[in-house]
């Protein structure tokens, strides 16, 4: 059984690992949750550079989680899902 969450920006039900999971802890700091295991409030976006934009645009993830995010933050996101797009797609190349 996969668990499943629900994207932020989009509202699609989504595997974990599909998902980037961004924490608000209770010192109000923000940060992208490597391990999904990190105490604090989450919030899962998809794993797609075009989503990661659409929340930076309407500034979804500052609503969600109560707090005003910066563009740099937005622009770190969509790095590291870039990343982990990247990473997925070395590890298929090599299943082959």
């Amino acid at each position: 059984k996969v668990p499943l969450r629900k994207c932020v920006v989009s509202g699609e039900m989504r595997g974990k690992k599909e998902m980037v999971r961004i924490v608000k802890t209770k010192e109000d700091e923000i940060f992208i949750d490597e391990t999904g295991k990190k105490n604090g409030r989450g919030a899962y976006v998809s794993l797609d550079p075009v989503v990661i934009q659409k929340a930076k645009d309407k500034d979804v993830l500052s609503s969600v989680l109560k707090t005003k995010l910066s563009d740099d933050f937005y622009d770190e996101l969509l790095d590291h899902v870039n990343y982990r797009i990247a990473r997925l797609e070395i590890m298929k190349q090599n299943e082959q």
